[in-house]
Formats: structure tokens, sequence, C-alpha cells
């Protein structure tokens, strides 16, 4: 009986164990960068264990939305997912109800530089501020992505910071053109319904010189690609970030 009693004490133990690893904490900080006078609002989702590890971070970036709060929220079945695989993940709000809305008229090439260089310094001051506050974290290793528009300012951060970025994902940025580089790898994963201006994807060529991943996803459009999408569309995404991601 006392036998029977401890072993499923034992067993208790190790679910509870278990379960913990896969338990996500999500808090939110606001940052301020003072040189630039502007808060910086982050959503974390990290293990949950008390254990500082060294572990590798990501960096995301949400797409537009129109200046909301709360958009850095919007991807969270990937942020989760990423979290309970280990990462320590940080999602930056990006644009605040303060800013100037992004410009739909004009090349955005040109009329969107502003929110994109701002984009690429939040990136900055945050990566900056986590090295500070979290000094065990594996700096080597990384991870910058971002949707749409904010995949657009992950990919400007990357091209001005190549040193700092081990890997860069995007989920269908449009605007703003990949630099041809093998280092940082690069990959990117593309909706079936709105393509990338001209220039932005490498050719074949320059996929296969610079060992670049562009997988174009045929049933996924391009606003099912935050938490508006179905389960199954969801798993997709996690399933090729998790890819990406253990690649050496």
């Amino acid at each position: 009986m006392k036998k029977t009693f401890a072993f499923l004490i034992l067993l208790l133990f190790c679910i509870s164990c278990a379960s913990k690893r896969n338990v996500v904490r999500q808090f939110d900080e606001v940052y301020l960068d003072q040189k630039r006078n502007r808060e910086v609002p982050v959503s974390f989702y990290v293990p949950l264990d008390k254990v500082q590890k060294k572990r590798k971070v990501v960096i995301f970036s949400h797409g537009y939305s129109k200046n909301q709060p709360g958009a850095n929220k919007e991807y969270s079945y990937l942020t989760n997912a990423l979290a309970k695989n280990g990462y320590f993940v940080v999602s930056i709000q990006q644009e605040l109800p303060t800013d100037d809305l992004l410009p739909m008229e004009g090349k955005p090439q040109i009329v969107r530089r502003s929110n994109w260089e701002r984009g690429a310094d939040n990136i900055q001051f945050v990566l900056s501020q986590l090295k500070n506050k979290f000094p065990y974290l594996d700096y080597s290793k990384v991870i910058i992505a971002g949707h749409s528009n904010g995949g657009d300012q992950s990919v400007l951060f990357t091209e001005k910071n190549p040193e700092k970025v081990w890997k860069l994902i995007t989920l269908d940025q449009r605007r703003y053109a990949f630099p041809r580089v093998s280092k940082p790898k690069i990959y990117s994963l593309r909706s079936n319904d709105q393509p990338a201006d001209e220039g932005v994807l490498p050719t074949a060529e320059e996929q296969e010189k610079f060992r670049m991943t562009i997988i174009k996803l045929p049933n996924i459009i391009h606003n099912d690609m935050d938490d508006d999408g179905n389960d199954e569309q969801k798993q997709e995404i996690i399933n090729y970030f998790l890819e990406f991601l253990k690649e050496k």
C-alpha cells in the first residue's frame, strides 16, 4: 500500500513537471526610449520556469493595424507556440495612437520609409533593453520576425544590423526588398492573395545562390496570418517557423 501511494505521488509530480514545461508566462512592459522620448510597449511570451537559461530570442513585429493598441498581441498562436518550444519571445507594439497613420497613397518605399525607420529603431532599442534586463539570454542567436508592414520594418533592421541577426523570418512583407545575402539566414512565408512589389523577393536563382527560403502557402491569405486564421492555417505557420529555426 505504501509503495502504491509513493508511486502515485511520484506520478503526479512527473505530470506536474511535464505540464509546466509547456506553460507560457505572458506579461507586458512599457519601455521608455529617452533619446527619442518615445514609449515602446512590449509583450513577453516566455517558458514558465525559474531557470535562467541561455534561450534564443525572437523579436516579433506585427502588421499595420491603424495604430490600434494591442496589435502586438494579435499573433498569440505563434508567439505562444514559440515560447512553448523554448524561445524567449518579445512582441513590439510598433505604432502608437499618437503616430501618423501609415500613408496609403504614393510610392510605399518613399512615403512609408519613416515608419519603417521608426520600427527598426524600436527593434534596436528593445534589443538593448533585453540585454540589460536579461543578460543570460543567447544574443548570438537573435531571430527577427514580422508580418506585413512589421515584416518590412524587420527587413530594414536586418539590412542595417546584419551582425545582430541570426535569422530573419517574414510573413508576407510586400514593400521592402530583402537584402541579397547569405548571412543572416532569410526565410519568408507568402500568402496566396497579395503579391509583393517588384524586386522585393529574390529570384529563383538568387534564392539558390544565397540559400534563402521562400515558401508560398496556397491555403492562406494575407489577413489570416495573425490570430484570425483557422487552426489548420495557424499550425502550418507554426510548423514552418519551427522548421526554419531548427536549421543550422
